[in-house]
């Protein structure tokens, strides 16, 4: 444990009574596991993003699987992503005997670069998909996305991890490709402690993926010990997951599906406080902004000819200084796995692997008090002043 008891976590909840209530109440309830919890927080979820239907997983991982698994993604096809993400976008991809073909960023912001895409599909047609991610929350080029992808022929799934409850003018993040999944890491705006949410546009795709979440069953299992009337009986029609959300964390998500506007705004707020402080510093970048950007992620950039350290020395003083700090992301084509099997080189993506090497995310979640945001931004600053070159 960390002996500054003023130390600021990097990430922390914002758990209430009503999360606390809804928990005893399904611990109350004799029924722990997938029932009809999990499944108002798929309506509720649903009727939020206006998805035609959502599906409640155990993490965002597993909504990818279950997506592109549904969009026919197997053996002989490659699915186009970005390495600048979290791993388990690639991972799942090899999972179902594909293969991952690794995009750069743009050069204005941390996703995937559209006309680097459009380079990519042309050059492979057996690219059969692309995972757009939204990375720390900031939208990504979706209309070019998409057409680019309807163009070349391949499915969208979007990668929206960071982007609840990301709106475009077109609709929700994750309702405008042909997939999109979500995530409720402990970390997340609003959370379930581990789990997430999918849906797709197609009544076949969701179909397949409510069979394939939970073994492969032609019925759901709740039913077969609640009700006098269910039938014992049940069938396996495929080769199935074991990806579905309990009640008990579901209870959870839908009392922070309520909360979703005011934690994005306290999100906001935050984020604009640390723009304004940073702006104009020489020896600081800000990350990209947009008016839709969610702020999962407040990741800045340190500007190395105008500093005597590096990214590393600069969090490593910010952690000392109490601050709790992370780094997003580690390209996944710098990881040892991807690098040999595919035998990629760190820069052979120069603008992930140079923003990688610039960035450190800071602090950002709400219940942050206006005194914990000062202290993050004098430390940045401090840092900042005593390592100028």
């Amino acid at each position: 444990m960390n002996q500054n008891s003023d130390f600021i976590a990097f990430a922390r909840p914002s758990i209430g009574i009503e999360e606390e209530a809804a928990v005893l109440q399904v611990l109350r309830s004799g029924w722990l596991t997938t029932g009809k919890v999990a499944r108002a927080f798929e309506e509720e979820f649903a009727a939020y993003v206006g998805a035609r239907r959502a599906l409640a997983v155990n993490s965002a991982t597993s909504g990818l699987h279950l997506a592109l698994e549904a969009l026919g993604i197997g053996p002989g096809a490659k699915v186009a992503t970005s390495s600048y993400t979290f791993a388990s976008d690639a991972a799942v991809i090899r999972h179902l005997g594909a293969e991952a073909a690794f995009c750069d960023i743009s050069k204005d912001d941390y996703n995937i670069d559209p006309e680097r895409l459009d380079e990519l599909l042309a050059g492979d047609p057996t690219i059969r998909a692309v995972i757009p991610t939204h990375v720390g929350g900031m939208p990504c080029k979706m209309r070019e996305i998409l057409e680019i992808a309807r163009r070349r022929g391949v499915a969208v799934v979007e990668d929206c991890a960071h982007g609840f409850p990301l709106k475009l003018p077109e609709g929700f993040a994750g309702t405008l490709g042909d997939a999109g999944f979500y995530s409720f890491y402990a970390t997340k705006t609003i959370t379930t402690g581990e789990g997430g949410m999918v849906v797709a546009r197609d009544a076949r795709a969701v179909k397949r993926m409510e069979t394939m979440r939970l073994h492969g069953f032609d019925r759901a299992a709740w039913d077969r010990y609640t009700s006098k009337d269910a039938s014992w009986r049940y069938d396996v029609v495929e080769a199935g997951f074991k990806y579905n959300l309990p009640d008990l964390l579901a209870a959870v998500g839908r009392e922070q599906l309520k909360k979703a506007e005011l934690f994005l705004g306290q999100r906001r707020a935050i984020a604009r406080r640390y723009l304004e402080a940073f702006e104009g510093d020489p020896r600081l970048e800000n990350p990209p902004s947009h008016p839709a950007h969610t702020w999962h992620l407040f990741s800045l950039r340190i500007r190395p000819e105008a500093l005597a350290i590096g990214r590393d020395e600069f969090a490593d003083r910010l952690q000392a200084a109490g601050i709790g700090v992370s780094v997003h992301f580690i390209p996944i084509h710098t990881m040892s796995y991807w690098a040999k099997r595919y035998s990629l080189k760190p820069d052979c993506l120069p603008e992930a692997y140079g923003k990688f090497s610039r960035s450190i995310s800071l602090p950002i979640w709400q219940g942050m008090t206006e005194r914990q945001v000062d202290r993050v931004i004098e430390a940045v600053l401090d840092v900042a002043q005593g390592a100028a070159s």
